[in-house]
């Protein structure tokens, strides 16, 4: 397994091995993106066309996974880019180009958001519809032990910023038991492909393209097995922007439409619990991305995700852990670095719980991958 020392070194390899791809003329590739992992990915232009190179270090990511996903998601009838060039030893793909029209650039520039949501929607429908069990080979379960791990993110990253030290084994142990008694729940819908990251930042306006095929989609290398809520929750419930509540409410009521055999009420209950379970996560990652990564622009996107965590726990079926949340993180703790945070390094001796709103943040920030 190869990875470079530095990344002027890394990005030669890269270079060299596009020559052999491409030509011995290609030149430099173009710098378009470094997101909250490992990933890097850059833009070339040869020959007049253009690919996509995504650099993902083989110690620190799996290229594999997303080779392996989109094949799956195209022969789904759904737009994943096309697979060029794969050199799994030094991590790199060369990807099929799907321009820069994000949905999140097409909403800032006026498109119509009922209509953006509905494609997304309904690409979700499809890919729901058509999954299938054979479809799962090698990929892993969103189990209930992952998704309590990725909530305890809170507990060891935002808790100790919050709070001024480590949290409890007693309070850290009421938090498990708290979600254990409700993420079974999760499970009572019929399991299908979990893109995880399934958000406008990571959807695509594609020109030309017919029905579902019109959206793009990108960052799926971490899909799971697991609950139809999930990717609903990513997209409807939104850590980055704040999605109009009648357009939420009517894309879950198309989905609900859409399966008519589906429980009703277990499909609410998991949108609940798994919108909670997300919004804790990303709290911790967030947290985690400023302190330990150095990437304070993502603490902004607190008061949202507390605003969201607020009406998550209001629904019946959090109640156990909005019991937690109301003894033992309050109100006084829930946006103790977003005023700092966005400024300043974060000291100790400053965290006095402050309670604070923010602007909506400039777009523009680096993408988030949870």
């Amino acid at each position: 397994m190869k990875t470079s020392a530095t990344p002027n070194t890394r990005r030669a390899d890269l270079h060299a091995w596009l020559r052999g791809m491409i030509g011995e003329d290609t030149p430099m590739p173009r710098l378009l993106s470094a997101d909250a992992s490992f990933r890097r990915y850059y833009r070339i232009w040869e020959y007049n066309r253009s690919w996509v190179i995504m650099d993902a270090p083989p110690d620190r990511e799996s290229a594999g996974d997303f080779v392996h996903i989109a094949k799956i998601l195209r022969e789904l009838g759904l737009s994943a880019p096309r697979i060029h060039g794969f050199d799994a030893e030094q991590g790199f793909l060369l990807l099929e180009d799907f321009g820069d029209h994000t949905f999140s650039r097409a909403l800032a520039d006026g498109a119509d958001e009922h209509g953006l949501y509905r494609l997304a929607t309904d690409a979700l429908i499809a890919l729901h519809r058509s999954w299938s069990h054979h479809h799962a080979h090698r990929i892993e379960a969103y189990s209930e032990s992952v998704l309590l791990n990725e909530a305890l993110l809170l507990l060891d990253w935002y808790w100790p910023e919050a709070r001024g030290d480590r949290c409890p084994d007693e309070i850290r142990r009421d938090f498990v038991t708290a979600w254990q008694g409700i993420l079974p729940q999760t499970g009572a819908l019929p399991h299908t492909l979990v893109l995880r990251d399934y958000h406008v930042d990571n959807l695509m306006v594609l020109a030309g393209r017919q029905g579902v095929a019109a959206c793009g989609l990108l960052d799926f290398q971490d899909a799971l097995i697991g609950s139809p809520a999930y990717d609903l929750v990513s997209l409807l419930r939104d850590a980055r922007r704040d999605v109009d509540p009648g357009v939420a409410e009517t894309m879950m009521a198309r989905y609900r439409d859409a399966f008519p055999g589906l429980d009703a009420t277990a499909l609410d209950d998991s949108f609940w619990i798994l919108g909670a379970q997300r919004t804790t996560k990303i709290i911790g990652i967030f947290t985690r991305l400023w302190r330990r990564d150095a990437k304070p622009a993502y603490l902004r996107h607190l008061p949202r995700l507390w605003r969201l965590l607020e009406q998550e726990l209001a629904h019946p079926a959090l109640a156990p852990v909005r019991a937690w949340y109301d003894a033992h993180l309050p109100h006084t703790h829930r946006l103790a670095l977003a005023r700092n945070g966005m400024h300043q390094p974060w000291e100790p001796s400053r965290m006095n719980g402050l309670a604070t709103t923010l602007p909506d943040p400039a777009p523009g920030l680096p993408e988030a991958r949870y």
